[in-house]
């Protein structure tokens, strides 16, 4: 029977490579890490804060500037309100005045009829000393009281033409016409009130242009 072979290791154990050494790298010291991660923090924390104070700045200029606008809007509309309540304030303190100064004329009228003409006959005579004749109409209730007066008025003035007084209805108490042969006056109470509304609406417009004026220079 034969014998079973030996089994051999085809190895040579005395020429086995020896095993790789292991290196060790250095370690990092902890407190440099703390070091760096405090530094690291620090920078991060100062970038963080100088760009809140970026944005704070940014923001604030911008709410200031939106203020500032709503301030400007305001304080306009103020002054437009004030422009128009002086406007308004100044409108009725002239139509008082002017509505008041009628009534005082009315008033003086009633009492006193003839003051207006007399004045006015007066004025009149003065430069009527070659005129032919002199013709006033008037209310009839103050004809005999304007021929006295006009009459009185003929003996200072040096008028030596002929007179005629002649009552007309159509004229108001207070009211009346000097006419001679190249001219005439005439003393109407409408035309006058109408010549003072014209005036004082001239003013109140004159005021207000000068208002837009120095709203808008």
């Amino acid at each position: 029977m034969a014998q079973p072979a030996r089994f051999t290791f085809d190895l040579d154990l005395a020429s086995r490579p020896a095993a790789p050494k292991l290196v060790h790298q250095p370690m990092v010291p902890e407190d440099l890490v703390a070091q760096l991660m405090a530094q690291a923090r620090e920078e991060a924390y100062a970038e963080g804060m100088a760009a809140g104070e970026r944005n704070a700045t940014a923001y604030s200029a911008q709410t200031m500037a939106t203020a500032a606008t709503a301030l400007a809007a305001r304080t306009a509309e103020m002054v437009a309100s004030l422009d128009d309540a002086n406007a308004a304030n100044l409108r009725e303190s002239v139509e008082l005045a002017a509505s008041i100064g009628r009534k005082l004329a009315m008033h003086l009228l009633a009492r006193y009829p003839a003051v207006e003409l007399d004045a006015l006959i007066a004025e009149c005579m003065a430069s009527l000393e070659h005129v032919p004749h002199l013709v006033i109409r008037c209310n009839p209730d103050i004809a005999d009281s304007v021929r006295d007066i006009a009459t009185g008025h003929m003996s200072s003035s040096g008028f030596a033409g002929r007179l005629v007084v002649l009552g007309d209805p159509d004229i108001r108490l207070g009211d009346g016409r000097l006419e001679w042969v190249e001219g005439g006056l005439v003393r109407d109470i409408n035309a006058i009130s109408k010549q003072i509304d014209s005036k004082i609406s001239a003013y109140l417009a004159a005021r207000s242009g000068q208002s837009q004026e120095d709203e808008h220079p």
